[in-house]
């Protein structure tokens, strides 16, 4: 059964940063691509970022150059570190995972597996 766990989310003020992780469980981490899309309320969810087995990591426009992401494979861990926050990051993130095959025909937004969840608020 894959499961994603996310954790690392909280308040922080505008300019700030903060890291995300997600423990990934259930899957051959390298066969699959793990990414984060975010969803503020009232708003589309939007593909923040993931991981690519077969090519650069990919960022949304809005977070290229703030955001970078990461893996540990000896962990089975994504992070997601965020600098110089806004608030409109404020939202909450979802880590998603998806094939490789399958990550290469949708968006980070449809992945099929997806954790909790983490809310991240950016207020001063």
């Amino acid at each position: 059964e894959v499961q994603l766990v996310e954790s690392g989310g909280g308040l922080v003020q505008p300019g700030g940063s903060l890291r995300l992780s997600c423990a990934a469980s259930g899957f051959t981490f390298d066969d699959y691509n793990i990414g984060w899309f975010r969803q503020a309320p009232g708003k589309e969810r939007e593909g923040v970022s993931y991981t690519s087995r077969d090519g650069s990591p990919y960022y949304s426009d809005s977070v290229k150059g703030r955001f970078a992401i990461s893996s540990d494979n000896a962990k089975n861990t994504v992070y997601l570190q965020m600098n110089n926050l806004k608030p409109e990051d404020t939202a909450v993130y979802y880590c998603v995972a998806a094939p490789i095959w399958l990550a290469r025909e949708i968006p980070i937004s449809e992945y099929p597996n997806r954790g909790q969840g983490t809310q991240v608020t950016v207020s001063s």
